[in-house]
């Protein structure tokens, strides 16, 4: 392609070089594995060229960075190449400076956008793992456990203020819930512990 290739230039692995005015100037990271480290010098090196590369080794049974989407994409967004070479010393192209950028996903989207509304209150800190994820669906589950907890009801009456009650208690997801007769439901054990353990943790927030 008529480029200069040098290696260890300036701290860079790779520098290529191609005249003009001004001569374009490519660099190339190498590392054996794709990670972090090897985006991060390609971030470094990105204001002080036209392209950057990053090439790695090609894991043995294909389960490495190279195979991971969210990896590939995130040096799409950046504008790097990356460059794959095989035990054999066969490089394969992996993802083009000019690749275009990962398309938005609108299912997804909409699902956080309404998560996000149905969810009363932000009752989970964000990053925890040791508890269950308070969801919109949980939280409309309690609050028909709690409701419950007075007597045996039927859908419709929990409806004007719990809008998924019928469709949470036919489902029954945790184990909560209980049909006393048809039309009616009623409270299982597990759904008494949890309909207490709600109804204390909000009377001390």
């Amino acid at each position: 392609m008529g480029f200069a290739v040098k290696g260890e230039v300036g701290g860079c692995d790779l520098v290529a070089l191609k005249d003009g005015e001004p001569p374009i100037v490519v660099i190339g990271e190498l590392k054996m594995s794709f990670n972090l480290e090897l985006v991060l010098q390609g971030v470094d090196r990105a204001a002080a060229c036209d392209e950057v590369w990053l090439a790695a080794r090609l894991s043995m049974r294909g389960k490495g960075r190279e195979s991971d989407a969210r990896f590939r994409n995130l040096c799409r967004r950046l504008g790097f190449g990356m460059l794959g070479v095989a035990s054999n010393g066969e490089v394969h192209i992996l993802v083009r400076p000019a690749a275009p950028m990962p398309r938005r996903d609108s299912r997804r989207r909409s699902r956080l956008v309404d998560e996000h509304r149905r969810r009363q209150g932000d009752p989970v800190a964000g990053g925890g793992t040791r508890r269950p994820i308070m969801t919109a669906y949980r939280q409309q589950a309690l609050a028909c456990a709690c409701a419950l907890a007075e007597g045996p009801k039927r859908p419709r009456d929990l409806k004007p203020a719990i809008p998924d009650a019928p469709k949470i208690l036919r489902h029954n997801v945790y184990g909560w819930f209980d049909r006393v007769e048809r039309g009616i439901y009623g409270l299982t054990e597990k759904g008494r512990l949890a309909a207490s353990q709600w109804s204390a943790a909000e009377a001390t927030v």
